[in-house]
């Protein structure tokens, strides 16, 4: 394998047989990286396409190759996306069809948002572009839960949030180490990743916990309406300092402490079981990346209009349950991208990254998504607080136990991978089971936007 180096006046390339034209000053000289491409001011080696602003042909087959296979199998479904925009115009009382055509089509526009993420990430620092990529795939979460809010689904939000982070904490790590566990029969990790992230998820944990803790201990001590006004409050307070926490997490990853993750995924990198194919991939411009990302955001903003449209419908005349509806089918689309992404890496041998995929998206939805969903509806006076089913919260909290215990000796295999799926899937038979709020659960059964 070879790496980037810097190339003298006068030497031949071997790769592009050219020669180089002599630079304007002897201290400044030409970069090329591995492919023989010369390197973009600003831009990261790995992520030099050699090429510039925007060409049709290369964007598309690209972007149809994706990062994996698995990846770009999920780009098959693609011609879901136009098919399921006709029927919501044409056939909107197929409220069935309507909804399933448009779970469906966000998958791969989820997917191209993730992938574009992920070439736009290559061409910065390396825990620069992990952040940047995370924050990516939070944005598809926080356009759902936008379009979710305005229909003043409350109950399906708080569902969804603590579902976001169940299935990045049982479904898709577990589906990591199973993955990993197939290739190897122990794959190690570093401890820094594990320990800063499982540490904050507790801290988000209790944040997330307290407000309905509080409601629970004085309900029916304290008049309802002025104990739905202090938890929505408390919410609204608790949001803030969750997003000061989060903002403190980002700085010590970027300032304080990035040369020890730098050096972390740098070693992830030469462990890559793939890295000589997935160096010599095509990459995308800076032009085109940003393109996708805006291409797929519209898409995906469409369809989570055209989703949510639907799910009053599928709630009251299909019998899904709002729980049902936030904490596991809402989360399961929503975060598609992530969680083939980290498998891919888990496969792969690059555990580090995949934990911080896993690790940061579900840190990211407690401490970023879920106080902005709070302050947006401050901000639209609509009751929307951290006041969860007692149940689901509680259900996170064991979760996040039950994976750092997993986390806590840096090397895992398929049976705690399996265990962890194990758990998600009894969580998600549970909450099939569990009563809309309107028909007695504890915390929301008086929050508006309950069906």
């Amino acid at each position: 394998m070879r790496f980037f180096r810097r190339v003298q006046p006068n030497e031949n390339i071997e790769s592009g047989e050219a020669k180089v034209e002599p630079a304007a000053s002897s201290n400044v000289l030409p970069g090329y990286n591995h492919n023989g491409h010369k390197i973009t001011k600003g831009i990261h080696p790995e992520g030099e396409s050699g090429r510039s602003w925007c060409s049709p042909l290369h964007f598309i087959r690209i972007c149809a190759r994706s990062t994996s296979r698995v990846s770009a199998v999920v780009n098959v479904l693609w011609p879901f996306v136009p098919i399921a925009i006709a029927f919501h115009f044409a056939k909107p009382e197929l409220h069935l069809w309507v909804f399933i055509l448009n779970y469906i089509a966000m998958v791969p526009t989820a997917n191209l948002v993730g992938f574009a993420g992920q070439e736009l990430a290559r061409k910065i620092p390396k825990v620069a572009g992990l952040i940047l990529e995370l924050t990516l795939a939070s944005v598809v979460e926080i356009i759902l839960i936008m379009v979710l809010l305005r229909k003043n689904e409350i109950v399906v939000i708080q569902a969804a949030i603590l579902g976001s982070i169940l299935a990045n904490l049982l479904l898709c790590l577990g589906a990591c180490f199973f993955a990993s566990g197939i290739r190897r029969d122990i794959t190690h990790f570093d401890e820094h990743v594990s320990e800063s992230s499982t540490g904050l998820l507790l801290v988000a944990g209790l944040g997330l916990l307290v407000p309905s803790a509080f409601y629970t201990a004085l309900k029916g001590v304290i008049e309802d309406g002025t104990l739905q006004s202090r938890v929505l409050t408390i919410s609204r307070v608790t949001s803030v300092c969750l997003l000061i926490a989060y903002l403190i997490f980002v700085w010590f990853q970027l300032r304080t402490h990035h040369s020890i993750f730098d050096q972390i995924f740098q070693q992830d990198e030469l462990n890559d079981a793939d890295r000589h194919k997935d160096l010599a991939k095509d990459k995308l411009t800076l032009t085109e990346s940003i393109i996708a990302i805006v291409f797929a955001l519209a898409c995906v903003s469409l369809h989570a209009v055209f989703l949510v449209e639907q799910i009053p419908y599928i709630v009251k005349e299909r019998h899904v349950n709002d729980p049902f509806m936030g904490l596991i089918l809402v989360p399961l689309v929503e975060k598609a991208a992530e969680h083939l992404t980290a498998l891919d890496e888990a496969w792969d041998n690059q555990m580090n990254f995949a934990l911080s995929h896993i690790l940061g998206s579900a840190l990211q939805t407690a401490l970023l998504v879920a106080p902005i969903a709070v302050i947006v509806g401050w901000g639209l006076d609509k009751p929307m607080g951290l006041n969860f089913e007692i149940f689901m919260v509680v259900v996170l909290i064991l979760s996040i136990i039950v994976v750092g215990n997993f986390l806590k000796d840096g090397k895992t295999n398929y049976l705690e991978g399996a265990l962890c799926v194990i758990v998600y899937i009894i969580i998600a038979i549970t909450a099939w089971f569990y009563p809309n709020p309107h028909q007695g659960a504890t915390n929301t059964a008086v929050v508006s936007g309950g069906h």
